[in-house]
Protein backbone atom coordinates (compact mmCIF):
# COMPACT_ATOMS: atom_id res chain seq x y z
CA UNK A 1 0.00 0.00 0.00
CA UNK A 2 3.00 2.12 0.73
CA UNK A 3 4.28 1.68 -3.11
CA UNK A 4 0.78 3.53 -4.18
CA UNK A 5 0.76 6.40 -1.65
CA UNK A 6 3.90 7.44 -2.99
CA UNK A 7 3.15 7.69 -7.04
CA UNK A 8 -0.29 9.11 -6.10
CA UNK A 9 1.02 11.95 -4.02
CA UNK A 10 3.44 13.22 -6.73
CA UNK A 11 0.75 12.76 -9.45
CA UNK A 12 -1.66 15.16 -6.91
CA UNK A 13 1.22 17.68 -6.20
CA UNK A 14 2.04 17.75 -10.16
CA UNK A 15 -1.54 18.27 -10.66
CA UNK A 16 -1.73 21.08 -8.19
CA UNK A 17 1.44 22.93 -9.44
CA UNK A 18 -0.64 22.50 -13.02
CA UNK A 19 -3.26 24.43 -11.88
CA UNK A 20 -1.65 26.66 -9.75
CA UNK A 21 0.53 27.47 -12.81
CA UNK A 22 -2.81 28.15 -15.37
CA UNK A 23 -4.93 30.27 -12.69
CA UNK A 24 -2.00 32.63 -12.15
CA UNK A 25 -1.72 33.57 -15.79
CA UNK A 26 -5.08 34.65 -16.45
CA UNK A 27 -6.20 38.80 -16.84
CA UNK A 28 -7.42 40.90 -14.08
CA UNK A 29 -10.05 42.65 -16.01
CA UNK A 30 -10.42 44.73 -18.81
CA UNK A 31 -7.22 46.98 -20.65
CA UNK A 32 -7.48 50.42 -19.83
CA UNK A 33 -4.96 53.05 -21.73
CA UNK A 34 -2.31 54.90 -19.48
CA UNK A 35 -3.49 57.97 -17.19
CA UNK A 36 -3.57 60.49 -19.69
CA UNK A 37 -3.99 58.62 -22.76
CA UNK A 38 -6.85 59.15 -25.02
CA UNK A 39 -8.61 55.77 -25.86
CA UNK A 40 -8.27 54.98 -29.56
CA UNK A 41 -9.58 51.39 -30.05
CA UNK A 42 -11.75 50.45 -31.99
CA UNK A 43 -10.39 52.04 -34.71
CA UNK A 44 -11.82 52.41 -38.31
CA UNK A 45 -9.41 51.89 -41.34
CA UNK A 46 -10.26 52.70 -45.02
CA UNK A 47 -11.41 51.07 -47.11
CA UNK A 48 -11.02 50.97 -51.03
Amino acid sequence: MDRLATPMSRRALMALVMVAALTACGKKGPPKPPEGERVTYPRTYPTR
